[in-house]
């Protein structure tokens, strides 16, 4: 049964709104403006290279593992995920508190972004003002705060990806900056927020979740996998969303190879415990 939580008022600071809302613009906007006008191959060099990177910051890095712990990693390459999703201008404490409360809340009104709140809130709004104040974000992610170097890029989260834009700038260009660097960061954003939106809205539920999480086929194939998201819903702590052989999921392989490289280890599988509960029946 969902749960009903009173809805909180916006907490966020209003030069925080305006740099976020600053960033979108120019995350959005940039690489619209070089398509049109013209790139070059080092352009697209660049984004074979980096883009890899930034999904796996993301869905790797932010989602899987900083979020939900699904496999654990030494503190070294702990920060080059870190790093990794700060090349999107993510960040690894902010996200995790805000996802965690997401889980906490799903599809209540203190979700941070619930497509109950509409299509602007659930896709951009929430990035603007996500109705929680900095502390308890990193309350919510509090086992984060003993690390001091993701506190810093906590603090920091602006720098990383601003200095990768200053190295794409002096290979390439602002072309270089606008396809090499902004344009994953845009796809990766709005792939994001497809999620949130359209797999709380639209898609099969195998599961007997508490929230209206769905499993949608499209979503996942754009979203290298998250798109499996009533699976995700049903079993967050697990390191893939595919839990089986049709359901494609990316970033699941990504953990596998980090695994087999002994990157990463203790990496936690769907239990046949787990896939049998809560079943929905077919026919429902």
């Amino acid at each position: 049964m969902t749960r009903v939580v009173a809805s909180r008022p916006p907490v966020q600071s209003v030069p925080t709104q305006v740099r976020t809302a600053i960033l979108l613009i120019v995350l959005q906007l940039t690489p619209i403006i070089f398509l049109l006008k013209g790139t070059n191959s080092t352009d697209w060099i660049l984004f074979a290279v980096i883009y890899p990177l930034q999904s796996i910051g993301v869905g790797v890095s932010l989602h899987r593992y900083f979020a939900h712990r699904s496999f654990k990693t030494s503190r070294w390459f702990q920060f080059i995920m870190a790093l990794m999703a700060a090349s999107v201008f993510g960040d690894a404490v902010r996200f995790t508190g805000k996802h965690r409360l997401h889980h906490r809340y799903s599809d209540t009104t203190n979700d941070t972004h619930t497509p109950m709140k509409g299509f602007w809130s659930c896709w951009y709004g929430s990035l603007l003002d996500n109705g929680y104040t900095d502390d308890e974000l990193c309350d919510a992610a509090r086992d984060l705060r003993k690390y001091p170097e993701l506190m810093l890029l906590h603090r920091y989260w602006m720098v990383p990806g601003l200095v990768l834009c200053g190295i794409a700038f002096l290979i390439g260009g602002m072309s270089s900056v606008a396809i090499g660097v902004l344009l994953g960061s845009a796809l990766l954003m709005n792939q994001a927020a497809a999620v949130n939106y359209f797999c709380h809205k639209y898609g099969r539920r195998r599961f007997d979740t508490r929230d209206r999480s769905t499993n949608n086929a499209l979503i996942a194939a754009l979203s290298f996998g998250e798109g499996w998201h009533n699976n995700h819903h049903h079993y967050p702590a697990t390191a893939r969303a595919g839990f089986h052989w049709w359901e494609v999921d990316m970033y699941y392989w990504a953990i596998w190879l980090f695994e087999k490289l002994g990157l990463v280890w203790d990496v936690r599988q769907p239990t046949q415990e787990m896939l049998d509960k809560t079943l929905i029946p077919k026919t429902a």
